[in-house]
């Protein structure tokens, strides 16, 4: 049982960061599509987008960093 418990906090760990990377994933081309000549309107502002798009990205590689710690860590007990 002290194994499983062991265990559990890094697998929430895993699930806690792909649903981060997950979501940034999808907030990202959400954001991206609002660049596109099609999607644009008038009012877009661009350097907000720009700002969501450089947020979104950041949020993608902290998840990505967090995911190979904790995988690095669980390959190398």
């Amino acid at each position: 049982t002290s194994a499983f418990l062991s265990q559990k906090p890094k697998s929430e760990l895993v699930r806690t960061s792909l649903r981060l990377l997950t979501s940034s994933a999808y907030r990202l081309q959400s954001e991206c599509t609002k660049t596109l000549p099609v999607e644009a309107c008038p009012t877009t502002d661009i350097q907000l987008v720009t700002q969501q798009v450089i947020q979104c990205a950041y949020d993608i590689a902290k998840a990505a960093k967090q995911l190979v710690t904790i995988t690095t860590k669980e390959n190398n007990n």
